[in-house]
């Protein structure tokens, strides 16, 4: 008899439950297995998305059951092909890391593109239906949410007064751009997932994390860092994307109730991006302002106009190009639809 893996079991128990609740269910309600963001994310987790879930299965055509990805063992590099295989019906897709199975969705958030979060907003919105388009057509998905997590900033151990001194580190990244950003700054990249990121933070796999102010502060990683680098990378642009299959069997009224209130949990979460990591950066780095977060004193490195200048000559000589060369492999009119959405919300355009 084959052993199972603790994943496998996993995810048994998850669609098991599924399906004992609903043969409990009313005829009429439709189940939406349903996953997460990581929980260590909490104030996305605990404080906007469990509640909007509970929400929806409080109503009468709907029995939901809702699971952070890191409880159940799902890997967030899978999200792409689970949504498109109908193994869940909704899940919170962290879309850098799902991008090797598309790379133009990457292009919503490719490192070094934003200047800020006003501009990432730009972009997302420009994007945003041929975001859309391409998702049905490539992973039987609908696009449901597109927020971001916020600025992504470094943790890191070690003596750092400024950019340069990144180089020789080895810093967690999740994103082949980011892969290709930190490299031009002369650092080496790992990729790992944010919930491994700790273990490798505190016992050098890792010198250096990548993750927004109030993620790192929730998953305690000041614990096992020293020095705060607040320049911004990305914006982690994350996802909430539904099985079309699921989606196409709710009546037109449903269909518009359900993106009524997704479009309120995107609201939710891009207000937190806006809120709460001003707050967590004072939090990390003991600053009086701190009310949020848990205080931490991580030594603050400051940012000068040169490293932004770096970072953008980095993303037009290194990022783009390379992502143009690797998107147009597998969707002809990638930098075109790239120009004409992100591209001209940034002011960019890749020849």
């Amino acid at each position: 008899m084959p052993t199972m893996t603790p994943k496998a079991i996993a995810l048994g128990v998850s669609l098991t439950g599924g399906m004992l609740l609903g043969g409990l269910a009313q005829a009429d309600e439709t189940m939406l297995r349903t996953v997460g963001n990581f929980s260590g994310n909490k104030l996305h987790v605990e404080e906007v998305e469990r509640p909007f879930f509970s929400e929806l299965d409080a109503r009468d055509d709907l029995a939901v059951v809702y699971n952070p990805m890191d409880a159940i063992g799902v890997e967030a590099a899978d999200a792409l092909r689970l949504i498109r295989s109908g193994a869940f019906d909704v899940m919170s897709v962290q879309i850098g890391m799902a991008s090797r199975d598309e790379p133009f969705f990457e292009g919503i958030d490719l490192a070094g593109v934003a200047s800020g979060l006003d501009a990432q907003r730009e972009a997302v919105d420009a994007v945003r239906e041929t975001f859309d388009a391409r998702l049905q057509e490539r992973f039987n998905a609908k696009l449901m949410t597109l927020w971001p997590f916020g600025p992504q900033m470094m943790f890191c151990n070690g003596d750092i007064e400024g950019v340069a001194d990144l180089e020789g580190k080895k810093v967690r990244v999740f994103t082949p751009s980011m892969s290709r950003l930190v490299q031009g700054l002369g650092a080496t990249p790992v990729t790992l997932q944010f919930s491994e990121v700790y273990l490798a933070l505190q016992r050098g796999v890792a010198d250096c994390g990548v993750t927004a102010p109030s993620a790192g502060n929730n998953g305690k990683w000041p614990e096992v860092t020293d020095t705060f680098v607040p320049l911004p990378l990305a914006y982690s642009v994350q996802g909430h994307f539904m099985n079309l299959d699921t989606w196409n069997g709710f009546s037109e009224a449903q269909q518009q109730e359900l993106t009524e209130a997704f479009a309120r949990l995107e609201d939710q979460m891009w207000e937190l991006a806006y809120d709460v990591n001003d707050d967590a950066i004072a939090c990390n780095t003991g600053q009086e302002s701190c009310t949020g977060h848990e205080a931490y004193d991580m030594a603050l490195v400051e940012i000068d106009p040169d490293s932004r200048q770096l970072v953008e000559a980095i993303t037009s000589e290194a990022v783009l190009p390379v992502w143009a060369e690797t998107c147009s492999q597998q969707y002809d009119a990638c930098v075109e639809d790239w120009n004409a959405t992100v591209g001209e919300a940034a002011g960019l355009t890749i020849q």
